[in-house]
């Protein structure tokens, strides 16, 4: 069910599992997605009873997938892949979705809060910090009154024992969530996502990042027009130089080249089969 755009050097093909589409992104199969459709995809997904995980994803995060081989199977094994940023969303139409559209963070969590609350949702939030949880909380739950929160939990910032992995995935199942919003740093949340999969039962974990900060108040976004213009990294380096600087030095060249090797066709950047384990069904390698 593949097809070749025009004038493209990406592939566009049937997702294996589901009815929608994704491109290669320099080996990492982006979801052909758009706010309404992602939202709906995640409904359909728990009401289904089906267990999977959502990578929001950025340029940053397509460029750290390169040289990590296991995160990049992450990434290609999540039910989603959201265009987080404007040049991925770029990435989609080129390949031929016209209809895809920016699936930001914080955007997505206050989509699926809205839509949840006729079918009484239960969410969980996990991590950032006690204080972080207790505002964001408070702030979902005057925006959403009908909102089901049913738990949320600051880990430690440190590497966490195998029992007190256990003893968490005990404490969200105990919960009855049916998603849980994952607010860990990039890629801490899609590593704590694919290790834990199997071992919670709430149908969705999405990685949401930087979205319990945004949303408890404690960050600014950047305004809407800067968030489509594509040069959102910049105002995030305006407001965090001395954090950012590195990243954005790294990445928005890396990005760039590599995206033009990949549509001259100078560099081939194949979707691999997924690695170190998943129930997911594996896909043909889509060489690109």
């Amino acid at each position: 069910m593949g097809k070749q755009s025009a004038g493209s050097s990406q592939t566009s093909v049937l997702h294996p599992k589901g009815s929608f589409e994704w491109t290669n992104v320099l080996g990492v199969r982006v979801s052909a997605v758009n706010l309404k459709s992602a939202t709906g995809f995640i409904q359909n997904a728990i009401e289904d009873g089906r267990k999977e995980y959502v990578c929001v994803r950025d340029a940053h995060g397509i460029v750290r997938c390169q040289d990590d081989p296991e995160l990049r199977s992450i990434h290609n094994r999540a039910f989603l892949v959201t265009p987080d940023g404007m040049p991925l969303v770029w990435a989609l139409k080129r390949a031929g979705h016209a209809e895809s559209d920016r699936v930001y963070g914080p955007d997505l969590m206050l989509s699926v809060f809205d839509a949840g609350r006729s079918k009484g949702l239960r969410h969980f939030l996990y991590g950032a910090t006690a204080e972080t949880l207790e505002q964001l909380q408070a702030r979902l739950l005057a925006k959403f009154p009908q909102a089901r929160i049913v738990g949320s939990y600051a880990p430690p910032f440190r590497k966490l024992s195998m029992q007190e992995e256990t003893d968490i995935a005990d404490r969200l199942n105990r919960s009855g969530a049916d998603i849980i919003w994952v607010g860990l740093s990039s890629p801490k949340q899609e590593l704590w996502m694919a290790r834990m999969r199997d071992s919670l039962e709430a149908s969705m974990l999405i990685g949401v990042g930087a979205a319990f900060d945004f949303h408890a108040g404690l960050k600014r976004q950047a305004p809407r027009f800067i968030q489509r213009s594509g040069f959102e990294w910049a105002f995030r380096l305006l407001c965090e130089p001395r954090r950012l600087w590195r990243r954005y030095a790294l990445v928005v060249p890396t990005f760039i080249s590599l995206t033009a090797f990949q549509r001259l066709g100078l560099r081939k950047f194949p979707i691999e089969d997924a690695v170190f384990g998943s129930s997911a069904p594996k896909a043909a390698a889509a060489k690109v």
